[in-house]
């Protein structure tokens, strides 16, 4: 059998789905990592794991050259016309003359956004079928990649690149408030944040700057973008090469953060919408040098059009490729893993027409003491997939970010509404118990209705002062319009969906986030 290296995981999307995709094509998956336990899938799947320093390039060419020579146990190389190239690599295998079928070492890839430069650099210098590693690691420093974008005339966010809180300070007040702040790397939300007024962003700035390491134990650049707030709806282009697979919308919590709670496939806006996105997302991997493999291009609808708000080289995270494999048919876990080990697409499959993601996330911070409703969740109508990202024993914090969503579930219906609803009504049958108490998620349901209640009126006071430039602006198109209709709804705060019920007190319990 031949291996398929992973550079790390992701951990709450789909690393699992990439290994089981990997054996289901003949293919052994192999996991280098600095630390296993960080993903439990990999020991409950018996994956095979190499313990390997994967902040260090050398190391992981290393150790996926040694791959290449060893070989999956008990597998045997391909022989007569299966040793035939395979269209659609970009290079052949390490061994000479040779292709990525008769390898010991088919491809390497990973999941994880922090080490997809990382894996493309490292199947490069095997000879293997990878994107450009440089034309990566530049879309990965978002200063760079909107730099880019802006040079090649695809709208952004007026941005600045900030090396000290007093710079941000500067550049928020010439950009004008409200303004995001944000890492010039990072993912899953981790780190963004909407500032209002100077005294946000120099706290928030201070924050970012002081950071040594990531979530990953990465060293950060001392560098943070600070860019214009876009207001309207936030939608995902999913493309394979230069091929647009899904448009998705997105359901976002309330501000000054910006987690997402829900995404629903394909985003229901007419077609001329759709076409727009679509249409700029290309125009963004043009312009960054992409367009090999997988891209999850994430963009605002505002009154003026399309407008990216950052290019992500791999494939999207939050349970999106299950949703489109659901409605579309289109296996981008799959398409992924033939593309990376050099073997041709498999054919789209019969899809639902719609589906949907919605998650459960912490209304506080605990220790997890009981998970309960995941197989009722499963068996819920309509439902193709239901998981829970944490354990019982586990430590959970609430952080802003991807990280704060506990369990997630993935569900079919004859339209986007239904498929939401039954998404939002499965999820809400699962419950994770926190020790942290009544008093832990009564204090995070405070700070969140008070948080929003101060974004809504900032933004209705933002609105007000520029209304008469809108007025003057070019005036949108019908189907902007219609788009833009969507964001209230979107981010409409329900506090109800946030309380703890008191007949769960002192426990913490849990609360599905509805539809936003």
């Amino acid at each position: 059998m031949t291996w398929l290296a992973f550079i790390e995981s992701n951990t709450t999307g789909t690393g699992r789905d990439f290994c089981a995709t990997a054996r289901a094509r003949g293919l052994r998956p192999v996991l280098l990592t600095r630390d296993p336990s960080r993903y439990p899938y990999v020991a409950e799947d018996a994956v095979d794991v190499r313990v390997v320093d994967t902040g260090d390039l050398s190391a992981v060419v290393e150790a996926c050259g040694a791959l290449a020579e060893e070989g999956g146990a008990g597998g045997t190389r391909a022989s007569g016309p299966d040793r035939a190239a395979v269209p659609g690599g970009s290079a052949g295998s390490g061994a000479p003359g040779g292709s990525p079928r008769d390898a010991a070492l088919a491809g390497v890839a990973s999941s994880s956004e922090y080490f997809v430069a990382t894996a493309a650099r490292v199947a490069a210098k095997l000879g293997l079928p990878a994107a450009d590693g440089d034309a990566v690691a530049r879309c990965r420093d978002k200063g760079a990649q909107r730099a880019a974008l802006a040079e090649h005339g695809v709208p952004v966010p007026v941005f600045t690149v900030a090396e000290s809180v007093d710079g941000a300070v500067r550049a928020a007040e010439v950009t004008g408030f409200p303004v995001v702040l944000k890492p010039v790397s990072g993912s899953g939300s981790v780190g963004v944040r909407l500032c209002r007024d100077a005294g946000e962003t120099r706290a928030w700035a201070g924050r970012l700057l002081d950071r040594g390491t990531d979530e990953r134990g990465n060293p950060v650049p001392g560098r943070i973008l600070v860019e214009q707030a876009v207001r309207g709806p936030e939608f995902s282009v999913e493309t394979l090469d230069d091929r647009v697979v899904a448009v998705v919308a997105k359901h976002v919590g309330p501000e000054p953060y910006f987690v997402e709670t829900g995404h629903d496939v394909p985003a229901p806006v007419p077609e001329e919408t759709a076409a727009a996105l679509a249409d700029t997302a290309l125009r963004a991997l043009t312009a960054l040098g992409l367009g090999w493999g997988a891209a999850h291009t994430e963009l605002r609808l505002s009154v003026r059009g399309p407008v990216v708000i950052e290019v992500n080289p791999r494939l999207a995270g939050g349970m999106i490729p299950v949703a489109v494999r659901a409605a579309t048919g289109v296996d981008l876990v799959d398409a992924v893993i033939a593309r990376a080990s050099g073997r041709p697409p498999a054919r789209p499959a019969t899809g639902a027409g719609h589906a949907a993601v919605r998650f459960l996330r912490t209304p506080g911070e605990g220790r997890v003491e009981a998970i309960t409703g995941l197989p009722s969740a499963r068996n819920a109508e309509g439902v193709v997939a239901a998981a829970v990202t944490t354990a019982v024993g586990r430590d959970v914090r609430v952080t802003h970010s991807f990280l704060d969503r506990l369990a997630s579930v993935v569900a079919t219906g004859r339209d986007t509404e239904e498929a939401g609803r039954r998404a939002r009504d499965a999820t809400g049958l699962i419950e994770v118990e926190l020790d942290g108490g009544a008093e832990a998620a009564e204090a995070a349901e405070a700070t969140a209705t008070a948080e929003a209640t101060r974004a809504t009126a900032s933004a209705r006071a933002t609105d007000t002062t520029k209304s008469a430039q809108a007025s003057q602006a070019t005036a949108p198109t019908d189907t902007a319009h219609a788009a833009t209709a969507m964001q209230p709804a979107q981010n409409a705060v329900r506090p109800a969906q946030n309380v703890v019920p008191p007949a769960q007190a002192p426990r913490a319990v849990a609360a599905v986030e509805g539809d936003r």
